[in-house]
């Protein structure tokens, strides 16, 4: 029995018959870009996340950009984040010129460690004035810890842009400290959070595509022109922005996979905790447990190998089962990054978790049966010592 990473088409036997309909209205509109189709994704998203304002944009990747963009970031601007991400939480810093300032990552949860981040602000009091924003990631689906996060930025007059592309639906507040409250969503507490709807997502469109949500009109209204090159009215440019337009045809595709997405979410905790369960207790480490179930959403299922990661990865291949490596080097060791300056070592958490992460197959239509390979199969390798 193989089994896939991800399967997209056995989601579609839930969906496919509603997300064909939806994309057909579309066609039969003639309204592909904007229109009414934009306009009701974005009322939706915004009650789903309970904020005030949602704006359909291109790519997470767009969101982010247009989110700093919003916020004026530009040359000789210092962001802090993490250097365990995906590339575009720190390349779209150096694509406005400013600087991509990294904090190390806490070892349980992935997330930028808010004791490190406290850390690099007292040893830098000569670059404070600098910074324009700090980008935590809630990364993998788990929401960082964002109470100490968001202490400090207020502190300062610092604006904090979520990256929570992994983390639709994961929630952040006092349950995430084991209290009764089911808190916020992931996104919705610093002054923007950015989403991703890229199809490995947990609500995945059929190409790209992304949101961004805050509380601030005027916030809403500036990432809504810098979306449509900065214009407002049409063809009058007070501001230079980018083509940052979510297609009318994949709005219509997350609309109608949006209301089985809170059930997909407890099929994956669903999943991971047979993970945790059933996983060898030597060789491998199963990730850390939020505190309250809404705390992560398993976007990926990432356990740690601290001893041949790639042997074993190999080995799983070879029995026909897939597996992805998040991400095998962190941010600071990117060639395009070197002048930086940082070294080997630099960041030792981030780069022991580049070194020995290994995320298993985590999805709603994922079986018992298959879950059974993954864990015979990571069995097999350590009875074997291979």
């Amino acid at each position: 029995m193989r089994v896939p990473f991800l399967d997209l088409t056995a989601q579609l036997r839930t969906t496919g018959p509603a997300v064909e309909r939806a994309v057909l209205d579309v066609v039969r509109s003639g309204r592909y870009v904007g229109g009414p189709a934009i306009d009701a994704f974005e009322a939706e998203m915004a009650g789903h996340l309970e904020v005030d304002h949602a704006v359909a944009v291109s790519s997470g990747t767009d969101a982010l950009l247009a989110a700093l963009m919003a916020l004026e970031v530009g040359p000789g601007d210092l962001v802090l984040t993490t250097p365990y991400s995906f590339f575009a939480t720190a390349g779209v810093v150096a694509r406005l010129g400013a600087e991509p300032v990294f904090v190390d990552i806490d070892p349980r949860t992935y997330n930028v460690d808010p004791g490190a981040l406290t850390a690099w602000w007292e040893r830098h009091a000569d670059r404070r004035k600098r910074v324009r924003a700090i980008v935590p990631v809630h990364l993998f689906g788990r929401c960082a810890d964002m109470e100490p996060i968001l202490a400090l930025a207020a502190a300062h007059g610092i604006h904090v842009v979520e990256d929570a592309a992994q983390a639709l639906g994961a929630r952040w507040g006092a349950g995430e400290r084991g209290g009764p409250d089911p808190g916020r969503p992931a996104g919705t507490l610093g002054t923007f959070g950015c989403y991703s709807f890229y199809p490995t997502k947990n609500l995945g469109a059929m190409g790209h595509g992304g949101l961004v949500v805050t509380r601030d009109p005027g916030l809403a209204a500036a990432v809504r022109q810098l979306r449509d090159h900065g214009a407002h009215p049409p063809y009058h440019h007070a501001r230079i922005g980018g083509n940052f337009q979510l297609d009318a045809v994949q709005a219509a595709v997350l609309r109608a996979k949006l209301p089985h997405l809170d059930g997909w979410h407890d099929a994956r905790r669903t999943r991971a905790a047979y993970y945790d369960r059933h996983l060898p207790a030597a060789g491998v480490m199963p990730p850390a447990r939020a505190a309250r179930a809404e705390g992560h959403v398993y976007n990926q299922y990432v356990i740690r190998v601290p001893d041949r990661r790639d042997p074993l990865r190999a080995h799983l291949a070879a029995q026909g089962i897939d597996t992805m490596v998040y991400y095998p080097v962190p941010l600071h060791r990117q060639a395009c990054f070197r002048h930086l300056g940082h070294a080997a070592g630099a960041f030792p958490h981030s780069e022991a978790a580049a070194a020995s992460s290994l995320a298993l197959p985590v999805y709603p239509e994922l079986t018992p049966a298959m879950q059974d390979r993954v864990i015979e199969g990571i069995a097999d390798f350590y009875r074997a010592g291979a």
